[in-house]
């Protein structure tokens, strides 16, 4: 498998074996896992067991719900975004995420990413929904949906398997329909000057 999209800035490819390392240093990072799970790292032996493998899977539209995120040019590894069904079977509800290096942080990747995924989710992929969920007080990730036009849906509780500093305040979901989209379509990010 080659690139699955490329924007101005960015090349989003599969994952392979050979991408250990660069995953064992993004969920090593303290602030990165913050809003995940209060900011411990994530073994190599768990990347290896649990978060590889779910990055290599594919789905029904013949390509993986996880790539990994590079600067154009050759330039170094960023991070991953998700955009994957829900559902595992059924392509038209799919979930956008992102984890990026704190280097990558406030640069547009995010946004850039998540707009260009969803362009290409509702003109080449027959998305009819996104969806995206965060802590309620990740006010960065917040911005980059409302950015990428999705907008608020509803605050929940969900059930931490362990409290995380924040997790009291619950979380947020936030939605784009492909008729929204459509209406009000936004370009892919540009990058900022």
């Amino acid at each position: 498998m080659g690139v699955f999209l490329e924007t101005s800035r960015l090349v989003l490819r599969p994952f392979g074996a050979g991408d250990v390392d660069l995953l064992v240093a993004l969920d090593g990072d303290p602030a990165v896992m913050r809003f995940i799970n209060g900011g411990r790292p994530t073994s190599r032996e768990a990347v290896e067991a649990r978060v590889l493998p779910r990055l290599l899977r594919d789905y029904p539209w013949g390509t993986r719900g996880y790539w990994a995120a590079e600067e154009k040019g050759g330039g170094g590894f960023l991070g991953w975004f998700e955009f994957r069904p829900v559902e595992a079977e059924n392509p038209a509800v799919v979930e956008l995420g992102y984890r990026l290096n704190r280097s990558a942080w406030g640069r547009g990747y995010a946004t850039e990413g998540s707009r260009a995924l969803i362009h290409k989710g509702f003109t080449d992929l027959g998305v009819e929904r996104v969806t995206a969920n965060t802590m309620a007080v990740n006010t960065g990730s917040r911005r980059v949906m409302e950015k990428s036009g999705l907008t608020l849906v509803r605050h929940f509780t969900g059930d931490w398997p362990e409290r995380i500093e924040g997790s009291e305040h619950g979380e947020v979901e936030y939605a784009l329909t492909r008729s929204r989209w459509e209406r009000t379509r936004q370009p892919p990010a540009a990058p900022r000057p």
